[in-house]
């Protein structure tokens, strides 16, 4: 506030000197709906139907019509697929959880195609001791698309 050899006259404080710091000025950041009424539960629409499934090591929760990347599979473009791996159906509010895996439950999908994922530059360096190596990777994967969702017993 003062510096060195200039003094301040009496009552002259400016705003920077008035004792408090200076307000924090609000984020502006936008508040999700729970935030805003907490009191409310979060219910997703009860006429939803989706299964999660697991499929390369990976778990995907699907809806009739999505269209998914997975993990390659060894199955032609155009080709009918079961996935039966299904740890939870969900349809008109009734949820059925696996115990891992829900008895007779099914995916039906059908392939769209074979593709590569963008390529990751995979660079490693170590100073001093001109080290450098760089390698590029291309996923492959295999894209879904689900036509039918068969719920267990």
């Amino acid at each position: 506030p003062f510096s060195r050899g200039v003094r301040a006259k009496a009552g002259a404080l400016s705003a920077n000197c008035s004792g408090s710091p200076p307000p924090i000025p609000p984020r502006h950041t936008p508040k999700a709906a729970f935030d805003i009424f907490p009191h409310l539960p979060y219910n997703p629409p009860s006429d939803m139907e989706y299964a999660v499934v697991e499929t390369g090591g990976k778990q995907y929760t699907v809806h009739p019509g999505d269209i998914l990347q997975v993990e390659k599979l060894a199955v032609a473009p155009e080709e009918a697929l079961e996935l039966d791996k299904v740890l939870l159906v969900a349809k008109d509010g009734n949820v059925k959880i696996g115990q891992p895996l829900v008895e007779g439950a099914k995916v039906r999908a059908e392939v769209v195609g074979n593709g590569k994922a963008p390529k990751v530059i995979v660079f490693k360096f170590k100073p001093k001791v001109r080290y450098k190596r760089k390698v590029g990777h291309r996923q492959q994967y295999t894209e879904l698309k689900v036509t039918e969702i068969v719920h267990g017993d």
